[in-house]
Protein backbone atom coordinates (compact mmCIF):
# COMPACT_ATOMS: atom_id res chain seq x y z
CA UNK A 1 0.00 0.00 0.00
CA UNK A 2 1.14 3.70 -0.88
CA UNK A 3 1.88 5.59 2.60
CA UNK A 4 1.03 9.55 2.04
CA UNK A 5 4.15 11.48 0.35
CA UNK A 6 6.06 13.64 3.76
CA UNK A 7 5.96 16.43 1.22
CA UNK A 8 2.15 16.18 0.86
CA UNK A 9 -0.24 18.57 2.91
CA UNK A 10 -3.60 18.39 4.25
CA UNK A 11 -5.13 22.25 5.46
CA UNK A 12 -8.52 22.04 7.05
CA UNK A 13 -9.55 25.44 7.24
CA UNK A 14 -12.07 25.28 10.39
CA UNK A 15 -14.21 28.14 12.01
CA UNK A 16 -17.60 29.04 12.69
CA UNK A 17 -20.09 29.38 10.25
CA UNK A 18 -19.93 32.90 8.55
CA UNK A 19 -15.98 33.42 8.91
CA UNK A 20 -15.41 32.68 5.40
CA UNK A 21 -14.22 29.38 5.35
CA UNK A 22 -15.45 28.15 1.12
CA UNK A 23 -14.72 31.51 -0.25
CA UNK A 24 -11.16 31.38 1.15
CA UNK A 25 -10.77 27.92 0.53
CA UNK A 26 -12.67 28.57 -3.00
CA UNK A 27 -10.20 31.03 -3.91
CA UNK A 28 -6.62 29.65 -2.38
CA UNK A 29 -7.26 26.51 -4.13
CA UNK A 30 -7.74 28.15 -7.23
CA UNK A 31 -4.35 30.27 -6.37
CA UNK A 32 -2.79 27.13 -5.30
CA UNK A 33 -3.52 25.17 -7.99
CA UNK A 34 -4.60 22.05 -5.58
CA UNK A 35 -7.49 20.28 -5.08
CA UNK A 36 -10.92 21.56 -2.17
CA UNK A 37 -13.09 19.78 -0.70
CA UNK A 38 -16.57 21.05 1.29
CA UNK A 39 -16.88 18.99 3.93
CA UNK A 40 -20.68 19.26 4.28
CA UNK A 41 -20.93 17.25 1.13
CA UNK A 42 -19.59 14.17 3.00
CA UNK A 43 -22.50 14.24 5.55
CA UNK A 44 -24.43 10.70 5.49
CA UNK A 45 -27.82 10.85 4.28
CA UNK A 46 -29.13 10.78 7.87
CA UNK A 47 -27.50 13.83 8.80
CA UNK A 48 -28.55 15.51 5.70
CA UNK A 49 -32.18 14.26 6.85
CA UNK A 50 -32.13 15.56 10.26
CA UNK A 51 -30.86 18.81 9.48
CA UNK A 52 -33.42 19.31 6.53
CA UNK A 53 -35.98 18.31 9.73
CA UNK A 54 -34.56 21.20 11.32
CA UNK A 55 -32.89 18.95 14.07
CA UNK A 56 -29.27 20.11 15.06
CA UNK A 57 -26.60 17.18 14.59
CA UNK A 58 -25.24 16.19 17.84
CA UNK A 59 -22.04 14.46 18.70
CA UNK A 60 -22.90 10.71 17.43
CA UNK A 61 -24.55 12.19 14.34
CA UNK A 62 -20.97 13.56 13.90
CA UNK A 63 -19.21 10.81 13.81
CA UNK A 64 -19.39 8.45 10.60
CA UNK A 65 -18.82 12.20 9.03
CA UNK A 66 -15.78 13.38 10.82
CA UNK A 67 -14.79 10.12 10.06
CA UNK A 68 -15.33 9.91 6.67
CA UNK A 69 -13.52 13.65 6.26
CA UNK A 70 -10.30 11.74 7.59
CA UNK A 71 -10.73 9.30 5.37
CA UNK A 72 -10.88 11.93 2.46
CA UNK A 73 -8.06 13.80 4.34
CA UNK A 74 -6.01 10.77 3.67
CA UNK A 75 -7.20 9.89 0.19
CA UNK A 76 -6.42 13.19 -1.37
CA UNK A 77 -2.77 13.58 0.81
CA UNK A 78 -1.82 10.05 -1.50
CA UNK A 79 -2.21 12.53 -4.54
CA UNK A 80 -1.97 15.51 -3.94
CA UNK A 81 1.06 18.09 -3.03
CA UNK A 82 -1.64 20.24 -1.16
CA UNK A 83 -4.78 19.72 -0.54
CA UNK A 84 -7.57 21.61 1.08
CA UNK A 85 -10.97 20.75 3.24
CA UNK A 86 -13.55 22.56 4.46
CA UNK A 87 -14.77 21.81 8.10
CA UNK A 88 -16.49 23.93 11.17
CA UNK A 89 -13.67 21.66 13.51
CA UNK A 90 -15.57 23.57 16.42
CA UNK A 91 -14.53 20.80 19.21
CA UNK A 92 -11.13 19.55 20.14
CA UNK A 93 -12.67 16.07 19.99
CA UNK A 94 -13.75 16.40 16.04
CA UNK A 95 -10.34 17.77 15.52
CA UNK A 96 -8.64 14.94 17.19
CA UNK A 97 -10.79 12.74 14.62
CA UNK A 98 -9.89 14.54 11.74
CA UNK A 99 -6.23 14.60 11.86
CA UNK A 100 -6.12 10.70 13.67
CA UNK A 101 -3.24 8.96 11.10
CA UNK A 102 -2.50 12.46 9.17
CA UNK A 103 0.79 13.31 10.25
CA UNK A 104 0.51 15.75 7.16
CA UNK A 105 -2.81 17.36 8.10
CA UNK A 106 -3.15 20.89 9.31
CA UNK A 107 -5.63 23.17 10.32
CA UNK A 108 -6.09 26.86 9.42
CA UNK A 109 -8.00 28.46 12.24
CA UNK A 110 -9.84 31.72 10.40
CA UNK A 111 -10.32 33.74 13.80
CA UNK A 112 -12.77 36.21 14.15
CA UNK A 113 -14.95 37.65 17.18
CA UNK A 114 -18.65 37.37 16.91
CA UNK A 115 -19.37 41.61 16.00
CA UNK A 116 -17.10 40.61 12.53
CA UNK A 117 -18.60 37.72 11.48
CA UNK A 118 -22.10 38.52 12.97
CA UNK A 119 -22.22 41.92 10.55
CA UNK A 120 -20.69 39.92 7.55
CA UNK A 121 -23.35 37.03 7.84
CA UNK A 122 -26.20 39.94 8.05
CA UNK A 123 -24.59 41.65 5.02
CA UNK A 124 -25.05 38.67 2.77
CA UNK A 125 -27.54 38.45 -0.03
CA UNK A 126 -30.18 36.08 -0.56
CA UNK A 127 -29.12 34.55 3.29
CA UNK A 128 -31.44 34.73 6.36
CA UNK A 129 -29.62 35.21 8.93
CA UNK A 130 -30.23 33.49 12.37
CA UNK A 131 -28.44 35.38 15.29
CA UNK A 132 -28.86 32.74 17.43
CA UNK A 133 -27.17 30.11 14.84
CA UNK A 134 -23.83 32.35 15.52
CA UNK A 135 -24.63 32.43 19.20
CA UNK A 136 -24.61 28.31 19.29
CA UNK A 137 -21.68 28.67 17.09
CA UNK A 138 -19.18 30.20 19.07
CA UNK A 139 -20.78 28.50 22.67
CA UNK A 140 -19.60 25.31 20.81
CA UNK A 141 -16.13 26.74 19.37
CA UNK A 142 -13.32 24.68 21.56
CA UNK A 143 -10.52 27.32 20.41
CA UNK A 144 -7.67 25.76 20.05
CA UNK A 145 -4.69 26.22 22.22
CA UNK A 146 -1.02 25.71 22.62
CA UNK A 147 -1.42 21.88 23.03
CA UNK A 148 -2.64 21.54 19.31
CA UNK A 149 0.61 22.76 17.84
CA UNK A 150 -1.08 21.74 14.30
CA UNK A 151 -3.03 24.74 14.40
CA UNK A 152 -2.47 28.03 12.56
CA UNK A 153 -3.86 30.80 12.66
CA UNK A 154 -5.26 33.42 10.13
CA UNK A 155 -6.98 36.48 11.51
CA UNK A 156 -10.12 37.33 9.35
CA UNK A 157 -10.75 40.98 10.22
CA UNK A 158 -9.63 41.93 6.91
CA UNK A 159 -10.87 41.98 3.55
CA UNK A 160 -11.48 38.70 1.70
CA UNK A 161 -8.46 39.25 -0.03
CA UNK A 162 -5.98 40.01 2.51
CA UNK A 163 -7.53 36.86 4.21
CA UNK A 164 -7.00 35.02 1.09
CA UNK A 165 -3.34 36.24 1.28
CA UNK A 166 -2.29 35.68 4.71
CA UNK A 167 -3.97 32.26 4.25
CA UNK A 168 -1.87 31.49 1.49
CA UNK A 169 1.19 32.71 3.00
CA UNK A 170 0.57 30.40 5.93
CA UNK A 171 0.26 27.39 3.52
CA UNK A 172 3.16 28.11 2.07
CA UNK A 173 5.30 28.67 4.82
CA UNK A 174 3.86 25.25 6.55
CA UNK A 175 4.74 23.41 3.23
CA UNK A 176 8.43 24.30 3.04
CA UNK A 177 8.65 23.35 6.80
CA UNK A 178 8.33 19.84 5.45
Amino acid sequence: MTTPSPSHHVFILMGVSGSGKSAVANQVSHQLSTAFLDGDFLHPRSNIMKMADGHPLDDNDRQPWLQALNDAAFAMQRTQAISIIVCSALKKSYRDILRQGNQNLKFIYLKGDFETIESRLKARKGHFFKPQMLVTQFETLQEPGADEPDVLVVDINHSLDEVVAATVATIEEATNKG
